[in-house]
């Protein structure tokens, strides 16, 4: 029992290091090439970038879902479909979804988003609620009203309802050009954050975690 005990902290040790190390390397990468327009911004990036990546680690580590984790790159990963899954996110459907569930702060919601012809599926995070006026805001896309036809002044971002699907395809980075599938992107570290607080046996809610989202 104790070998067992130990054989499984040892490997959770091993993935943890080979998560932040995944990490870091990408980071870096992508503050090295960033225009930052003074000093101090990239100093506090990287103040801030060891605890992030410590914690997005072990929350991926613990997470329970349907995804896959790829421990070399850091990332989700599963088998892309060869349409965007919107089949079922008609407004109406989606309006209706969020008046029968009203959303909560820190719940993990899908948004479309179209860049040309190209698109994908993001995940974003509720940090205020308006529900006398039946909107919300989510902290990268702004204000959503689920009573209005244009959920969003931005036409290019389009509010979904989370399921499974479209949530699987957030995750993994998956991307299409018109109809049909390209090759996905590497999350940002922030977009893994929010990944390990979904809640995958109850999508109305969110896994709390005690972390701001930066």
């Amino acid at each position: 029992m104790a070998h067992d005990l130990l054989s499984h902290s040892s490997m959770q040790s091993t993935q943890f290091s080979e998560l932040c190390n995944a990490m870091y390397e990408r980071e870096v990468m992508l503050l090295a090439n960033a225009n930052f327009s003074d000093v101090k911004q990239i100093q506090n990036r990287l103040k801030s970038l060891s605890h992030y990546i410590k914690r997005t680690a072990t929350s991926m580590l613990a997470l329970e879902s349907p995804l896959l984790l790829d421990l070399q790159n850091a990332s989700w990963t599963m088998k892309q479909a060869k349409q965007l899954p919107i089949a079922e996110q008609a407004t109406i459907e989606v309006q209706n979804w969020y008046m029968k569930n009203p959303p909560v702060l820190g719940l993990i919601v899908p948004v479309l988003v179209k860049n040309g012809a190209t698109s994908r599926i993001i995940i974003d995070c509720v940090d205020r609620v308006d529900i006398d006026n039946s909107r919300f805001r989510t902290n990268y896309c702004g204000w959503f009203n689920y009573q209005q036809d244009s959920m969003n002044d931005d036409k290019s971002i389009i509010l979904l309802k989370p399921n499974k699907k479209v949530l699987t395809a957030a995750c993994s980075g998956h991307q299409w050009q018109g109809n049909n599938k390209t090759q996905p992107i590497t999350l940002s570290l922030r977009e893994l954050l929010l990944s390990c607080q979904i809640n995958w046996r109850n999508l109305r809610a969110p896994i709390p975690l005690n972390v701001s989202v930066f």
